[in-house]
This record gives C-alpha cells, structure tokens and sequence, in this order.
C-alpha cells in the first residue's frame, strides 16, 4: 500500500505579483487604480480607494417626497445606504432598473456612505496616466476630470463633490 504523497507548501502571492510584470518603485508609486463602471450612457470612474463593494441591485425601498436623483434605500449588513442615480439627467428607462450599487465611503471624519447605481460594472483599472483636465465637462459639479479606458472616457468623480451635488441625508 502506498503512502500519500504529501504537497508542498505554497508560497504567498498576491495578485500583483501574477498579473504585474517587474516595475521600479517609481512606476508603482504612480500607478492608480479606479473602479469603472457604466450609469445610463456615461462611463465613470471612481478611485478603488473610495469604494467598498459593489453589490448585486437590492431591494431599494423609496422615500416620500425625495429628490429626484435618489433612488431610495437599501440595508447593507445592517447599515442604511442611500442609493443615487448620477445618470437621472439622461431620464432612465423606468423599465430597466440598474442591476449594481457601487458603495462609496467618504474617508473623512463623518464617514459618509452612499451607493451609486450602475448599470453595468467593468471592474478595476490601473493606469499611471495623467487625468485628462482640459476637455473635462464643467457642467458636471461630481466630476474631477476624464480618463481613457479601452476605446472610450470615462468621468473621473470626486466622492466628495458627488456628495455635496447630489446631498442625501446621512441615515
């Protein structure tokens, strides 16, 4: 009878060490990472530092007397988080709800949370790139600038702009 083989022991690799090729301490420094993800027609971009998950559509129960761009609210392991549609200007199909919410927190003393809707998400990005500040729209308060993503641009948002344009009560 033969004795089972005993496997080895498995390094530790994280996953930039498998999909990233060697780069100087320089170039990883400048390299930043962003979650893109679809609203309506627009492709946005939110720095992966500011979101904490993103979640399948929930229920979303809708508050009397809200402001148009939200959407209501949901609960999220027990905590309460407003949902806003940032693509509400473009008039969404009432009979294609959003199928994401990408929960951000404001990293500030308050902690703010809130959810945006997303209509598809295309998950992380990385890019040492400069923001594309000249062309970006100065009629969007929420955004910081563009970048370029695959063949297209994305709206860079700032969280903290985002909050104080579409302003949700803190639950």
């Amino acid at each position: 009878m033969r004795e089972p083989q005993i496997p080895e022991p498995l390094q530790p690799t994280s996953a930039e060490q498998i999909d990233a090729p060697e780069m100087s301490a320089g170039e990883q420094e400048s390299q930043r990472q962003y979650c893109i993800f679809r609203a309506g027609r627009e492709r946005f971009c939110l720095a992966v530092l500011d979101v904490e998950e993103v979640v399948d559509w929930p229920s979303v129960t809708r508050m009397p007397l809200a402001p148009s761009f939200l959407m209501g609210i949901f609960n999220l392991r027990g905590s309460i988080v407003p949902i806003v549609d940032i693509a509400f200007t473009e008039g969404r199909r009432p009979d294609l709800p959003p199928r994401h919410v990408v929960v951000a927190c404001l990293n500030d003393s308050d902690g703010v949370r809130v959810g945006i809707a997303a209509d598809e998400v295309f998950g992380t990005f990385s890019t040492s790139e400069p923001l594309i500040l000249a062309d970006a729209p100065r009629d969007v308060p929420h955004c910081c600038g563009m970048l370029r993503h695959e063949d297209r641009l994305a709206l860079t948002l700032d969280l903290k702009r985002l909050v104080e344009a579409f302003p949700v009560p803190v639950i």
